[in-house]
């Protein structure tokens, strides 16, 4: 697929998939649901040309609703299945033309009640049939669980695996221990991972603390393995999304071509093999 990508974005119906982490009195810009139509509008005023829509509940349902959506401008969509059981047959109950949009799945690791549910062997059964099917694992993680997610990512060359949000570093004040972990990560050569979910650091257009972070995945992950994404609509709590857009663009403006082009739409439109 050609053209640039957001590579993280969500939509969500209250109705279907209650969001109940949404706290109205300090979340009142997400209040509300989000649908194609907003996403929409959302990549116009932004100038990206399409999305990668990812789950926002551990939820089968969810999944097969977002994949029914129609939009042209969503180029995939990172759902949920249950890892511990059988990915083949929760793959193969899709609707053909639905699979055909399946890109890639994530768990909400983060908010497991299991802390160790990554390094379950269910688990890594499941992560071998992911990889069966082409499909890619999304990491969300705190980042004091970067260890454990290099660990799970050593054990499965065979997989494709980006962190989201570059492993949490907008959750944490230890920054010297979230930098270790995601350069260890970052040493797996099937580790790739996305500069999104940090449109809330930058405060007061001071974006020295933002540099620093994305100074150090274009360290660790090289552009190759980075690919840009909105977080939107949570990216409405911080600067927002245009807002974000741009600060990306100064961020990695000076790069090669080449290097930027792979922010922007490379890395995402090859890890997700999307137009594939």
């Amino acid at each position: 697929m050609s053209g640039s990508i957001d590579a993280h974005v969500h939509l969500w119906n209250r109705r279907t998939d209650p969001q109940p982490w949404i706290d109205p009195a300090t979340m009142a810009a997400i209040d509300r649901d989000f649908a194609p139509g907003d996403l929409e509008r959302m990549l116009d005023s932004t100038g990206i040309q399409a999305a990668v829509v990812v789950q926002s509940s551990n939820s089968a349902a969810e999944t097969r609703r977002l994949l029914a959506h129609p939009s042209p401008r969503i180029a995939g969509v990172v759902g949920w299945i249950d890892l511990t059981g059988d990915v083949a047959a929760q793959v193969d109950a899709l609707d053909p033309a639905a699979r055909a949009r399946l890109v890639g799945i994530r768990h909400l690791v983060h908010i497991d009640p299991d802390p160790g549910w990554l390094s379950r062997p269910e688990v890594a059964t499941g992560l071998k049939g992911l990889a069966a099917r082409g499909l890619g694992f999304d990491l969300v993680v705190r980042s004091w669980q970067l260890p454990s997610a290099a660990a799970v990512v050593s054990a499965h060359p065979e997989v494709r695996f980006v962190v989201d949000h570059l492993g949490g570093i907008a959750e944490t004040g230890d920054t010297a221990g979230w930098e270790a972990g995601l350069r260890e990560l970052a040493a797996r050569p099937n580790a790739y991972a996305k500069i999104s979910g940090l449109a809330g650091m930058p405060r007061g257009g001071d974006r020295a603390g933002l540099r620093r972070v994305v100074g150090v995945a274009l360290e660790a992950f090289g552009p190759e393995r980075l690919m840009y994404g909105s977080d939107w609509p949570l990216a409405e709590l911080g600067t927002g999304a245009v807002a974000w857009r741009g600060a990306v663009e100064e961020l990695i403006g000076e790069l090669a071509v080449p290097e930027r082009q792979a922010i922007w739409s490379g890395t995402a439109s090859a890890f997700y093999r999307l137009g594939a």
